[in-house]
C-alpha cells in the first residue's frame, strides 16, 4: 500500500486538508503537524514534501517519479529534514535552515521544502532562531514541523502553522494489517506502539536497530525472571554492549516501558497488551513488588539519553535500581 493510500483511508482529514490545498494552489506557508506517539507523523511531512514537488501529482505525490525518491532518500538540493527524533535540536542546525532557504533555490522547480521532526525537542535558543523566519519566509518555501505534544510547542510558533491533526488508528487494526503484509504476531504487538500503519510496521520489522533493541529486551525478561545477580549480570555482559547507540536505547527503553506496563496491568487484573510475552511478564507482576518505580525509573533513564551522559552507565544505573526491589 502507498502511504498516500494509507492517508486517504486511515486519515481522511489530512488526505482531504493535503487534496483541496495542492489542487487550489493554496498551500500554507508552515504546516503543523500533530498526533500522539505512533502516528506517522514523520512519514506524513515527507508525503506532503513530495506532493508540493512530484513530477507527476494527481493531485498529490505519486510516490515513484524521480524526485519523490530523491525526497525520500534525502538527496533532493532543496529539502532539509531535522529529526528531533535523534536528539535535540539546536540553534546551529535551525540556522543552517536559514542560511540555506535565504538563498536562490538549486533545483529548476524554484521551491524550498525544511521538514523539524518533533518540534518540541528544540532547544529555546533554536526556536527564538526559527521564529522570524516562520513569520516572513522567503518566496515559495514551506516549512513543516511535527509533534507528538502540542503543548510542549510555543503558542508563537503554532501560531504562525495552519495546524492538522492526526488520529490513531486501532491497534487491533494496525496488527491485523501487520500480519497481513508478513510481520509476526510478537513484532506486530510490539511495533504497532511505534508504527500506526501495518504496512510502516512490517518495514520496520525489518530494520537492525529495531532487531537488536528486541533481542535486547528478551533478554532483559528472561533475566528479570532470575535472580538479581543474573539480571545485574545480563545486563552488563549481553544488554549493555549490545546497546552502544542511543537510538538502539531509546527503542529498548521503550519496549521495557511497555513490559512494565503490561505488568502493572497484570497485578490489577487487567489485560496485558503484549501477549506474546505474557510468560515473561505475568510472573513479573508477581515478582517485583516497586512495578511503579520501576516504570518511573526507566522512563526517566530514556529521558536522560539526549545528555552528555554515557548510555552504559545510564543502563547499569537502570538495572542496580530494579534489583534494589529484591528481584
Amino acid at each position: 500500500m502507498k502511504f498516500g493510500e494509507y492517508l486517504e483511508k486511515n486519515q481522511p482529514l489530512v488526505y482531504k486538508t493535503f487534496t483541496n490545498a495542492v489542487a487550489t494552489n493554496r498551500v500554507s506557508h508552515a504546516y503543523l503537524l500533530s498526533g500522539e506517539a505512533g502516528a506517522p507523523l514523520k512519514e506524513t511531512a515527507l508525503f506532503l514534501a513530495q506532493s508540493l514537488l512530484c513530477d507527476k501529482p494527481n493531485p498529490l505525490a505519486c510516490e515513484s517519479c524521480r524526485t519523490c525518491l530523491r525526497i525520500e532518500h534525502g538527496n533532493y538540493a532543496d529539502f532539509l529534514l531535522l529529526d528531533g527524533e535523534n536528539g535535540t535540536i539546536k540553534k546551529d542546525e535551525i540556522q543552517d535552515i536559514v542560511g540555506n532557504f535565504t538563498r536562490t533555490p538549486l533545483e529548476s522547480k524554484g521551491i524550498m521544502i525544511y521538514i523539524i521532526n518533533l518540534a518540541e525537542n528544540m532547544t529555546p535558543e533554536a526556536i527564538n532562531s526559527l521564529l522570524k523566519f516562520l513569520e516572513e519566509p522567503t518566496k515559495n518555501t514551506y516549512a513543516i514541523l511535527t509533534t507528538e505534544n502540542e503543548a510542549r510547542v510555543l503558542p508563537t510558533i503554532v501560531s504562525r502553522c495552519e495546524t492538522i491533526r492526526m488520529v490513531l488508528a486501532p491497534r487491533e487494526e494496525v496488527i491485523a494489517e501487520a500480519k497481513e503484509e508478513g510481520a509476526a504476531e510478537d513484532d506486530a504487538e510490539l511495533l504497532s506502539y511505534f508504527c500506526n500503519s501495518g504496512a510502516l510496521l512490517a518495514k520496520e520489522a525489518k530494520k537492525a536497530d529495531y532487531r537488536d533493541a528486541k533481542a535486547s529486551f528478551e533478554v532483559t525478561l528472561q533475566a528479570l525472571n532470575g535472580t538479581s545477580a543474573e539480571a545485574v549480570f545480563a545486563f552488563e555482559n549481553e544488554i549493555i554492549p549490545s546497546l552502544s547507540s542511543k537510538e538502539d536505547a531509546r527503542y529498548f527503553l521503550d519496549m521495557l516501558a511497555l513490559a512494565f506496563k503490561d505488568a502493572i496491568a497484570q497485578k490489577e487484573k487487567q489485560r496485558i497488551v503484549l501477549a506474546s510475552y505474557a510468560k515473561l511478564i505475568v510472573p513479573l507482576a508477581e515478582k517485583l513488588p516497586t512495578l511503579e518505580e520501576n516504570l518511573l525509573e526507566i522512563m526517566k533513564v530514556r529521558s536522560q539519553l539526549d545528555l552528555n551522559i554515557s548510555i552504559s552507565l545510564l543502563l547499569e544505573h537502570l538495572i542496580h535500581a530494579i534489583a534494589r526491589s529484591d528481584l
